[in-house]
């Protein structure tokens, strides 16, 4: 028998389900922007204030408890990305985090190093390395992305990279169009030139198991808000890369690792989410240790997902006038689906569907600002972009297509 997630049971565990817009039922199909907030995480958040916060390093319960329960978080963070505890960083947000390690590392690098981005990411996993590469005067260099397919000419790979590159950026799943990439054959060839590579897992970690060292990569980071939890960001790098970079930092703050990384004072209320967000994804698969259980949680998730987002697509397949951006169906995806409709602002489209449906899509170009270029988009307003999780059902899948379809047979 074929296990299938309780979505009815899944859905009274999200409060903000129960929201009402222009008294109609709110359907968020805006996932892929921030999921909404599980009642584990609200409990914990909650709790902690409740029962009084503290800073760290102090005798006083309040800071012992806090101690406890980043410990805690980072054990939690470590069966998600099955890395050791003491590799997770957290912060305020992946951006913020990404841009303090690409500032350290770059320290090491000299003029006539290499890096590699590439056209597919969002700009999170971009601008931090070009910044610190033009600042140590390092040469960028893009691996491109096919425009018909969606995916990144991982051929090019072989004259991209050199004895020169120093690291390679690129995403797991592009948070844009959905596509999931090789990481682990790029991070192989990546190595094979002495290069370190970082990948953004940000748009990946709501939908499908990670292994950070099974994909190859040196450093990975993601965002507790994409997965059920609060505002907060994670990194986790390898021991020796870790310990070996020189972040900027107050003289008298720690230099040993996770600390080097977490400058200032933490949200230690919504650590405290993370934490809880991630047992509750535990409570959805079965397994002796919490990392079992939450890749059974996955396996069930992306199957769950990848239903629903099989019947979005087809509906708009069979929509006139709507373009899909999706890869072809041989290839991964996260359930995120971008489409334009013909001569109509994206942003009229997620208005309309709104004010007149209560279905909250987003437009934009999600600051996969190169894709959106590279597909002629940027001077339009970008996609419109619609996203699934747990919660969602097939009825919501089914109301948005009836919604849209509407919208679009009025504007043609």
């Amino acid at each position: 028998m074929t296990l299938r997630i309780d979505v009815e049971r899944v859905r009274q565990q999200f409060p903000a389900l129960a929201r009402t817009h222009r008294g109609q039922q709110v359907v968020y199909l805006d996932g892929p922007g921030g999921s909404q907030v599980c009642q584990f995480a609200i409990d914990a958040v909650s709790a902690y204030m409740s029962r009084g916060g503290g800073n760290l390093h102090g005798v006083f319960p309040t800071s012992v408890e806090t101690e406890d329960i980043l410990a805690q978080a980072r054990r939690s963070v470590g069966s998600l990305l099955n890395v050791p505890a003491e590799e997770v960083a957290f912060g305020p947000n992946m951006t913020t985090l990404n841009l303090a390690i690409s500032r350290a590392l770059a320290r090491t690098w000299q003029p006539g190093d290499e890096i590699v981005v590439t056209e597919l990411d969002h700009r999170a996993n971009v601008d931090p390395w070009r910044r610190a590469a033009k600042d140590r005067g390092v040469t960028v260099k893009w691996l491109k992305v096919d425009t018909k397919t969606l995916t990144l000419d991982l051929k090019a790979l072989d004259h991209l990279l050199s004895p020169r590159t120093r690291l390679v950026a690129v995403g797991l799943a592009s948070n844009a169009v959905g596509t999931v990439t090789d990481v682990r054959h790029i991070a192989s060839m990546a190595h094979a030139m002495g290069a370190l590579v970082a990948v953004d897992a940000v748009h990946a970690a709501p939908h499908m198991v990670i292994d950070r060292d099974a994909l190859g990569a040196d450093m990975l980071l993601c965002s507790a808000y994409k997965f059920f939890g609060p505002h907060v960001g994670v990194a986790t790098l390898r021991r020796d890369v870790f310990e070996s970079l020189d972040t900027y930092k107050l003289e008298p703050a720690p230099s040993s690792i996770p600390d080097k990384l977490e400058t200032g004072t933490q949200n230690h209320a919504g650590i405290a989410g993370v934490g809880a967000a991630i047992s509750y994804i535990s409570t959805l698969g079965q397994g002796a240790t919490l990392h079992e259980k939450l890749v059974r949680a996955f396996d069930l998730i992306e199957a769950h997902e990848d239903a629903l987002a099989w019947r979005m697509r087809q509906g708009l397949q069979d929509l006139p006038g709507v373009t899909l951006y999706s890869a072809a169906p041989d290839i991964r995806k996260t359930p995120t689906i971008a489409f334009t409709v013909d001569g109509v602002a994206p942003r009229e489209i997620c208005q309309e569907m709104v004010d007149e449906y209560g279905i909250f899509i987003a437009d934009g170009d999600f600051y996969a600002s190169t894709l959106a270029h590279k597909l002629g988009l940027d001077q339009t307003g970008g996609f419109v972009r619609a996203g699934l999780a747990p919660y969602n059902t097939n009825a919501e899948v089914d109301a948005f297509l009836e919604a849209l379809t509407r919208v679009v047979k009025r504007r043609r």
